[in-house]
């Protein structure tokens, strides 16, 4: 707000021609984000109250359950603002998670408390007694839910640093969830809930859901060979699902901004760089307005692009976490856009590159969409090293040829650029010699001649200006030009045609020469098809790049970069936190059960849960990326908490002397 009232006073000081504009708006992304966890606790509280509804028959109990939520985030943010986490996207979409999982606990006490008073008990002793039965459980069930997000604290680099706050958060909310379950929900039901008598057991069995999942039950339990058979070929339909999933690193982010690299030949001046931007800002705007009437409202064209700003001869300030700034160079330009409508950014970029690709001959044009996580530049990269230019190119063309005979690959280039011509002069010595002209005194003669040398100062004032000659434009304008320059020797001789000891022409010449582990290193680069994946383009060409990789000569070096490096190293150091998170569970269920075989049965069930989240990820049409693994491992704690929950009231049940496979019925 401060700045957008000094904004103001700025405009009010400037020409009436000039304007002041935002490039890019940080707040209104974070805006977003809120609305969207804001929508999201909405969303969860009435899911909430429904389910209640449907499991207690009580809209006090509903209620009750649903004002733990927000007294579970208000402790969250205090603690949050303890902690100095600031909302941002991870931190906003850790809250969005947690709300599925900070319920859970306030269920359990709430069932609890519910059970206390259909056994008779007075509101004051049920509304203490139910939680503090099941204060171990629910404890344990938070501290396995903890477990399985804290080791993401372990994941290095800048992946870690992306997600720091994700373990944090949701390790905050839960425990205040459970400190709610403790106090509020008590204090709450103990003026909210009303006595009522508990259906015995006994009836529930014959009538109504939970009769018709006892007879289920039962009857799993009595053919469980079968059972157990069908589960299996379940899980061996998730693997086969797994498999036809698409890999993906972090997935591309809903912005209203997006921005296009344009790229020239690295010898390129300012001025062309700038024309061509103007050319790319004209083709944006023709799009964006046939996009607009496209997809029309009420009648009237669709207003698409709100602005569009160019940053010619290097990258403007870094306005996305993953949209690194290109340094200062006079063929590069950047040119930001900004839609009214997010859903619209992707459709616009897909318009736009095709028309690029047709009517900018001559330059490297890529439309950009923002990114989650970290920044991995163009998509699909391989590189090869090694320290012979010669073989090093051969080899570079070969790979390039390898990505141009994937249909599913575009814009096919390597980071050195194509070659450009460069003015060589050739001196002849023998002649040289004859005429006392040495190496220097030709480059010297040349230099003067096309870049000019100060024969003298002119005072103008209290400033000097220093006095250049050298040859008019159109004197040097040409390479042939150079040929009736004179060579003027230093030891006194007659100067020289300087065709007559030396021959200029045109060699192609590499302006940028790249090393990676100081290696000579070329970069191939491509991008992925409309419609494709960074994946798809490394599956395809994964069986030549193998060839490729065997045929290499000595001394040469081959590696992977790009997403596909970051994602291999990425779900590497994910596969470490799953083994962390899984051995930390273990541990905790080994100190609640105080049994080494009963861990193992709970974790018996994790594979199925996995299996349901696979196939609702194929259903839903999406890749199986490091978000969706993040998701996977999060949810093993989900379902280690709640079979602890039912691991206790079948304990429960067996004191009460029911025989195990009663119990099992009655305990689900």
């Amino acid at each position: 707000n401060l700045v957008d009232a000094n904004l103001q006073n700025i405009r009010k000081a400037l020409p009436g021609d000039l304007v002041l504009a935002r490039t890019s708006d940080q707040p209104l992304q974070v805006h977003d984000k809120i609305e969207l966890f804001t929508h999201s606790l909405i969303e969860a509280v009435v899911l909430v109250v429904i389910v209640a509804l449907v499991g207690f028959w009580s809209w006090r109990t509903s209620v009750l359950i649903a004002a733990a939520m927000p007294i579970t985030l208000a402790i969250t943010f205090g603690v949050m603002n303890t902690l100095g986490i600031d909302l941002q996207q991870v931190s906003i979409a850790s809250l969005i998670i947690a709300l599925g999982l900070l319920v859970d606990v306030p269920v359990v006490s709430s069932d609890a408390i519910v059970r206390e008073l259909g056994a008779g008990q007075p509101r004051s002793i049920a509304a203490w007694l139910g939680p503090t039965k099941l204060f171990k459980v629910m404890a344990f069930a938070t501290i396995t839910n903890i477990a399985s997000y804290l080791p993401f604290l372990l994941l290095p680099g800048d992946t870690g640093k992306f997600l720091y706050s994700l373990p944090v958060v949701i390790s905050c909310s839960l425990l205040a969830a459970l400190l709610v379950s403790m106090t509020f929900v008590p204090l709450i039901s103990s003026f909210l809930l009303q006595s009522r008598a508990e259906t015995p057991i006994e009836e529930r069995r014959k009538r109504g859901f939970t009769g018709w999942y006892f007879r289920m039950s039962k009857k799993s339990i009595q053919h469980r060979k079968l059972c157990l058979a069908c589960s299996l070929v379940l899980l061996l339909v998730g693997g086969v699902v797994f498999s036809t999933l698409k890999p993906q690193f972090f997935p591309k982010d809903l912005q209203y901004f997006s921005y296009i690299d344009v790229w020239l030949p690295e010898d390129s001046q300012v001025s062309a760089t700038r024309e061509v931007t103007r050319q790319v800002e004209s083709i944006v705007q023709r799009v964006s307005e046939e996009y607009g009437k496209a997809h029309a409202e009420h009648g009237h064209p669709k207003e698409v692009l709100l602005s569009m700003t160019s940053f010619i001869g290097g990258g403007g300030p870094r306005f996305w976490q993953s949209a690194t700034p290109e340094d200062r160079q006079t063929n590069y330009a950047q040119v930001l856009l900004r839609t009214k409508d997010p859903h619209d950014t992707t459709p616009l970029l897909a318009r736009l590159q095709p028309e690029f690709d047709r009517q900018v001959p001559g330059a490297i044009i890529d439309t950009r969409s923002l990114e989650t996580g970290k920044p991995v530049g163009v998509a699909v990269q391989v590189r090869v090293s090694g320290e012979d230019m010669r073989v090093l190119q051969a080899e570079a063309a070969k790979l390039k040829e390898i990505f141009r005979d994937i249909p599913v690959a575009a814009r096919v280039r390597d980071d050195w650029g194509e070659p450009t011509p460069r003015a060589v002069v050739h001196v002849d010595e023998d002649r040289a010699n004859l005429a006392r002209i040495t190496n220097a005194d030709v480059s010297s003669s040349i230099k003067a001649a096309l870049y000019g040398v100060t024969s003298g100062v002119l005072r103008e004032g209290d400033k000097q200006i220093p006095i250049v000659g050298r040859l008019r434009v159109e004197e040097r304008a040409q390479l042939s030009d150079l040929r009736s320059l004179y060579a003027f020797s230093s030891q006194g001789a007659p100067p020289v045609p300087l065709e007559q000891v030396a021959t200029p022409s045109w060699q192609p010449d590499r302006p940028k020469i790249k090393r990676f582990d100081q290696y000579r290193t070329v970069t191939i680069q491509c991008w992925p098809a409309v419609g494709h994946l960074p994946s798809e383009v490394i599956a395809a060409a994964l069986p030549k790049l193998k060839e490729f990789q065997k045929q290499l000569p000595a001394g040469f070096i081959f590696r992977f970069a790009g997403e596909y490096k970051e994602q291999v190293s990425g779900f590497q150091d994910l596969t470490t936190v799953l083994v962390i998170c899984v051995f930390s569970l273990y541990l905790a269920l080994l100190a609640q059960f105080r049994h080494a075989v009963k861990p193992l049965i709970v974790f018996a069930a994790i594979p199925y849960g996995a299996t349901g989240a696979i196939i609702a990820l194929a259903i839903m049409g999406q890749p199986f990326g490091f978000m969706a693994f993040l998701g996977v491992i999060s949810l093993i704690g989900v379902i280690v908490s709640h079979i602890i929950v039912l691991f206790e009231f079948i304990e429960e049940r067996r004191e009460e002397g029911e025989d195990l496979e009663l119990a099992l019925a009655d305990a689900g």
